[in-house]
């Protein structure tokens, strides 16, 4: 089968190209994203692999079912950039990767955490310039705190236990509470109690309808002045403008972000000799307590492996007729 690879960075192919060899697969790779304009690339390929900001919108997905193409593998657990519906009416299969690595994502989710609170990157940049005062660089201990944890999946639980391990009070909210999590005694609340009592609340749920911009206005203001925010799920999940106002009043002490909401076309480039046409952007990274990094939170050795063999695992077993749990469908199919 023939692959249409799309969004290619060089360590792509370094994971995917040693699992090719007798594979009767072969992949072609395109820098550019996948969008209306970029669709003929994939024209000749039966499959196109597609990540996060690859646009599969109802009129991307007219346009590869009109030139052929019979599947779409992700090469992502997300799929809020694919529209399922229109997939289903073209009788495209949509495949994803549905857990690669949730340490590597719940580590990170800590990382930013650490590095906040103690201004680890501050701390590391004064050094090298020979600046060793502590000066403005007091943190807090994590020991004792309460750290709320929205979404309880699989990365929501590794998180919450890392979190356990510091010795923080974890609270947790889903809609649909994990029994194993209850077992062990950790306490599920509702919404309203997770904000209010949370000196830190990390995001890890997917985002739908339901949850698109969860953090707001309204939720930000019922959370405790000067708590933290985490968010290593989508960028979506939390409205931009809200919470640039709420830092700039102090009701936000602290937000660690590696997912953006308009992050399509900036993260995963290097922009270093490029002016940022993103005021929001450029406004949230001019603030002192607020820390970026660019969609990586996945990227471990083992996590790269994960998403490589699930991946073409996935186009194997659609080339062969199998029938798996890693496929996507619209809500009530």
């Amino acid at each position: 089968m023939k692959i249409a690879f799309f969004s290619y960075k060089s360590y792509d192919k370094e994971w995917f190209d040693p699992y090719l060899e007798d594979s009767g697969l072969e992949i072609d790779y395109f820098r550019v994203r996948l969008v209306a304009e970029t669709v003929h690339y994939a024209k000749g390929s039966d499959v196109i692999c597609a990540f996060v900001n690859d646009d599969l919108g109802k009129e991307v997905i007219g346009k590869l079912a009109a030139i052929g193409v019979k599947m779409i593998a992700l090469r992502c657990a997300g799929f809020n950039n694919v529209d399922l519906e229109a997939a289903e009416t073209h009788g495209i299969p949509v495949y994803r990767v549905p857990e690669y690595s949730p340490h590597a994502v719940a580590e990170h989710a800590v990382a930013l955490i650490l590095t906040l609170n103690r201004k680890i990157h501050k701390a590391y940049n004064r050094v090298r310039d020979g600046n060793f005062s502590l000066s403005r660089l007091v943190g807090f201990n994590l020991y004792g705190k309460t750290v709320g944890v929205l979404g309880t999946g699989k990365i929501g639980r590794v998180f919450a236990e890392l979190m356990k391990g510091f010795g923080c009070r974890v609270l947790l909210y889903d809609k649909f509470p994990n029994a194993e999590m209850q077992e062990k005694g950790y306490p599920y609340v509702d919404l309203s109690t997770l904000l209010r009592e949370s000196d830190i609340l990390s995001l890890h749920v997917p985002l739908l309808p339901e949850t698109a911009h969860i953090i707001n206005r309204e939720t930000l203001n019922m959370m405790k002045d000067n708590a933290m925010l985490i968010n290593t799920s989508r960028g979506g999940l939390i409205n931009a403008e809200h919470a640039i106002q709420a830092l700039r009043t102090k009701k936000l002490g602290y937000l660690g972000i590696d997912v953006y909401e308009q992050e399509e076309g900036v993260f995963f480039q290097n922009l270093q000799e490029q002016i940022i046409d993103d005021d929001t952007l450029g406004l949230l990274m001019s603030f002192p307590n607020v820390l970026v990094t660019a969609h990586q939170a996945f990227f471990t050795r083992e996590a790269l492996d994960e998403i490589t063999r699930t991946t073409l695992q996935n186009i194997r077993d659609f080339a062969e007729g199998r029938s798996t749990g890693n496929r996507v469908r619209p809500p009530g199919r």
